[in-house]
């Protein structure tokens, strides 16, 4: 019988794997769909933003009027700050995309590799079970049932576990960000009281390290999310989860705005703040189901060891 235990295992795991990988890859192909609208949206966009620089740069009517009304450096500075803003955007989006389309291609070249696996593992099974009921046991029977489920359970406790940690690795960025937020708030009031330029400064740079974490953090929303496809999760929290692949946005317009102003980082502060709850609800969630799924197992081995038992005596 063991060698067929270790063939099932083996194949087991491949069959696990498989479920997983065309989960992943359903996933990862709405993520590509996502942004690749998005690097398109903002394509344009940084076109337009370029165009109205180059405009006031030219002899247009608009450069003409500000000229006049001598506000031209003020506007044109304002465009150039719209055209830098948009081409970061689009860039990120675009890395994204190129990302998803790595990461799908590897999932599925490693698919291809697992084709036929469940046939396999269900003729080895039969196998077994035959060798089992020509030996006339009942029990032993009810083992392999009991051995099967052990098998499912353990992969499922893998692959939960790769989702915590994907989960985890999100929330550490998200609490980096924060913490730049943090320190940027504080020097921020304390400009307001008349720090100077030094204060600002610090201010500043507290925001740039936001600003260099907040593309790490849509890089791990979007593997966390991906994670999580062949992993049952309620209805509210999928409210969360198919937020992930847009936090980008949102937390860039609000980097982009004026930072001189104190709410704009506080709004930013706030909106980092739900996304990291988001992330915990769903980890939650997920130590639940391993906890649940790790009970199980080992009842079943109780089980198992009792049947044993009982067979011995």
């Amino acid at each position: 019988m063991k060698c067929y235990d270790e063939q099932l295992r083996h194949l087991q795991i491949q069959c696990a794997r498989k479920e997983k990988l065309e989960a992943a890859i359903t996933e990862l192909r709405a993520q590509r769909d996502t942004y690749a609208a998005r690097a398109k949206e903002l394509k344009q966009n940084l076109s337009d933003e370029q165009a109205d620089v180059e405009r006031l740069e030219g002899r247009s009517l608009a450069a003409f009027f500000y000229s006049v009304i001598g506000k031209i450096d003020e506007k044109l500075t304002q465009e150039r700050q719209n055209a830098c803003a948009a081409r970061v955007k689009y860039d990120a989006a675009e890395r994204e995309l190129t990302g998803v389309q790595e990461d799908l291609k590897r999932y599925e070249a490693e698919l291809d590799s697992l084709q036929g696996c469940e046939t396999r593992y269900a003729a080895v099974l039969q196998k077994k079970a035959a060798a089992i009921k020509a030996a006339g046991g009942s029990t032993a029977e009810k083992i392999l049932k009991l051995e099967e489920r052990a098998g499912y359970l353990s992969g499922q406790e893998k692959e939960l576990q790769e989702a915590v940690c994907a989960g985890q690795s999100a929330l550490a960025c998200a609490d980096r960000i924060l913490s730049s937020l943090d320190s940027a708030e504080g020097w921020g009031t304390w400009d307001l009281l008349g720090g100077g330029l030094m204060t600002d400064l610090i201010k500043h740079n507290h925001l740039d390290e936001a600003q260099a974490s907040v593309e790490n953090l849509q890089t791990q929303l979007r593997h966390f999310k991906t994670e999580l496809a062949d992993i049952t999760i309620d209805a509210d929290l999928h409210v969360s989860i198919d937020g992930f692949l847009r936090v980008a946005d949102y937390l860039f317009d609000g980097i982009f705005a004026d930072w001189a102003v104190l709410d704009q980082i506080q709004h930013s502060q706030e909106r980092m703040r739900h996304t990291r709850d988001q992330i915990c609800d769903v980890l939650r969630h997920l130590q639940t189901l391993k906890q649940q799924a790790s009970r199980e197992r080992s009842d079943i081995a109780d089980e198992i060891k009792q049947l044993i038992s009982l067979t011995s005596m």
